[in-house]
């Protein structure tokens, strides 16, 4: 706590108005701001504004004394930290004690020299003027308190201060030492020596709580032992403890001239002077005890505080944690629902398009097949009005006509009557693959006739063949393979139907038609369906490879011909689904589907060759049905 510049607050309570401007001014001439009453009542009423750092006091007031204000403080939480310094006209051991048994924290003469008074007032202000009051609640623990004598003086505790002036023993023999274990303090007499300050004694919390040395040996520098003392203090505060405090006795005669400045200055709290009575040094030494004591509960209590306050931090960085986990398994939840409804959409959207795509081909399909009907089906109906014709004319034969004329109506009765027979099974045929095909839409997995599958598919295919293209099947495996119908009912169809599309295309290109393919006796170009059966090391393989001597595909759409909807064909001539739905197809059979340049032996073209590679079942049967081969 300090003043609007930085500096120490003193409140300085003094009667005489000549004293109280001197000893203002010399505060004021050393840095301190000073605020100035005349009594104890005016001193109480300025702690309602602010609180000072320091208050010094002198004994005699007007109304309540010192001893009776500096009572006050310690009755109230919010001052009882704040350090009271007790000035009086002489050093009557009366009045020192009655000072310091009020709550003073320290006590000196006005006769004092100024240094002295302000080096008295550092040091108190360097214990901590913002000190809070421990809560009462804390380990209770005696005081520790070591007494170092001189090194000259007999080790023993009783006999260490026989030699001494009269503050050794008071008015009923009792010891100094003896006084202090009295008011329940634990007492430890040493010789000082260099080794003294070694080791970690001093620090820690077993360490001393007040050093009460003897500076009155010559044969002892006390001001190189107090100095030392003090950087050990300093240890001890870097270290987060609360340093010990350091009370000194020198020469009366000494402490009367004034001459222990630098004993301040090497780091002593407290000076008293050799002829000082045994009780009133005891109760000094009680006073400084006192504010160790506290500083020590003030302590405990921040880290109790801040363990405290870790632990918050902690229980609530958990339960910001189990909040967030929450609202991250909410999230998760409501993704996984919003992912399902996705996937839910994109199945059904999957279905429309598959559907689109069968309904695509089949409108194809349809149109071939109607072509393929209508050429069996317009000879025969001619047929049947020839043989409708014939047989009205043998009707009404008599006997004037040739008798060869009933044999020559009958033969071609009989020759048309074939020829339809010939178309009506024909039609009869594509009716049948008609059939075989309507399997498609079957979807479980079954013994699947790869050969009869193959020869459906070419059958509902001729349309698109005619005469310009040729189609060679070489079935080397298997003839059953446990897959889904539309492995070869669609995908199979799918991968020829685009390879004579494709060359039929090239051949309208360069002009070429059925008519001059047939004039020059060659082919618009060659289709190869061929299957294998490959033994593996991770297991058996269905191998179906379709090739042709086609344009090709370029390796830079090589990767794109299964996304859907990507075709090159023109634009109303294809939908772009077919290989998408293929792929689909052969990724349910855990299989694959690769393409690369047919390179036909005797084709025209590079071509292009897509090898389909499934995965063989395992079924009762085992892993395939051997049959006759194609």
């Amino acid at each position: 706590m300090t003043g609007d510049n930085g500096s120490p607050r003193i409140l300085l309570v003094e009667e005489s108005e000549a004293q109280a401007h001197q000893l203002y001014r010399m505060l004021e001439q050393n840095g301190f701001d000073v605020r100035l009453v005349g009594s104890g009542e005016a001193a109480l009423a300025t702690l309602e504004e602010t609180l000072p750092d320091l208050v010094v006091s002198g004994y005699h007031l007007p109304g309540m004394n010192g001893g009776q204000m500096a009572r006050q403080f310690r009755m109230n939480a919010a001052t009882r930290s704040i350090p009271v310094l007790m000035l009086t006209e002489d050093v009557a051991p009366g009045l020192e004690r009655e000072g310091l048994e009020s709550g003073a924290d320290a006590y000196i003469a006005k006769s004092a020299h100024p240094d002295l008074l302000v080096l008295r007032m550092r040091a108190l202000l360097r214990e901590g003027s913002d000190l809070i009051q421990a809560e009462e609640a804390g380990r209770f623990r005696r005081a520790r308190i070591v007494i170092v004598t001189g090194p000259d003086d007999n080790d023993d505790k009783e006999g260490a201060w026989s030699d001494g002036p009269g503050w050794e023993r008071d008015a009923q023999g009792a010891s100094l030492g003896e006084l202090l274990w009295r008011d329940g303090h634990t007492v430890t007499t040493v010789a000082g020596s260099g080794e003294l300050i070694r080791g970690g004694w001093l620090g820690g919390d077993e360490g001393p709580d007040c050093l009460v040395i003897d500076l009155t040996s010559p044969a002892m520098d006390g001001i190189a032992f107090c100095r030392r003392l003090d950087g050990r203090r300093q240890d001890v505060l870097e270290a987060g403890g609360v340093p010990f405090r350091i009370l000194g006795i020198i020469d009366a005669e000494r402490f009367r001239r004034h001459s222990a400045a630098d004993l301040f200055d090497a780091g002593i709290d407290d000076l008293v002077p050799s002829d000082i009575a045994p009780d009133v040094l005891a109760l000094r030494i009680r006073v400084m005890v006192r504010r160790k004591l506290a500083q020590d509960e003030l302590r405990q209590q921040e880290i109790k505080r801040q363990v405290r306050e870790v632990a918050l931090q902690t229980a609530q960085s958990e339960a910001r944690a189990v909040a967030a986990k929450a609202t991250m398994a909410e999230a998760l939840a409501q993704a996984n629902a919003e992912l399902a409804d996705a996937n839910a959409r994109l199945l059904e959207t999957q279905a429309k398009l598959v559907q689109t795509a069968k309904m695509a081909s089949l409108g194809e399909l349809v149109a071939g097949i109607a072509h393929e009907i209508n050429n069996p089906l317009a000879f025969t109906l001619a047929h049947e009005e020839t043989v409708a014709r014939a047989l009205g004319q043998l009707c009404t034969l008599t006997e004037a006509d040739p008798p060869g004329r009933r044999d020559a109506l009958l033969e071609k009765c009989t020759t048309r009557i074939g020829s339809m027979r010939l178309g009506l099974q024909r039609i009869q045929n594509l009716v049948l693959s008609l059939r075989r095909f309507s399997r498609l839409d079957e979807s479980a997995f079954q013994d699947v006739d790869v050969v009869e599958a193959i020869d459906t598919a070419l059958a509902l295919l001729t349309h698109k063949f005619g005469q310009d293209i040729i189609v060679e099947r070489h079935l080397a495996a298997p003839r059953t393979l446990v897959c889904q119908p539309a492995l070869v009912h669609q995908v199979v169809m799918n991968i020829v139907s685009n390879a004579a599309d494709a060359i039929r295309s090239l051949g309208c290109e360069k002009g070429e038609g059925d008519a001059a393919s047939r004039e020059r006796d060659v082919p618009l170009g060659r289709i190869v369906i061929e299957t294998a059966l490959l033994h593996l090391e991770y297991g058996a393989r269905y191998v179906i490879t379709i090739a042709d001597d086609g344009p090709g595909i370029s390796p830079d759409i090589r990767a794109r011909v299964f996304e859907p909807f990507f075709t090159t064909k023109p634009v109303g001539m294809g939908t772009g689904l077919g290989l998408a739905i293929a792929y689909g197809v052969i990724e349910a059979h855990g299989g694959s589907i690769e393409i690369d340049d047919a390179m036909l032996q005797g084709g025209q073209r590079r071509g292009a060759r897509f090898t389909l590679s499934i995965p063989v079942r395992i079924t009762a049967t085992g892993p395939v049905t051997i049959g006759r081969k194609s």
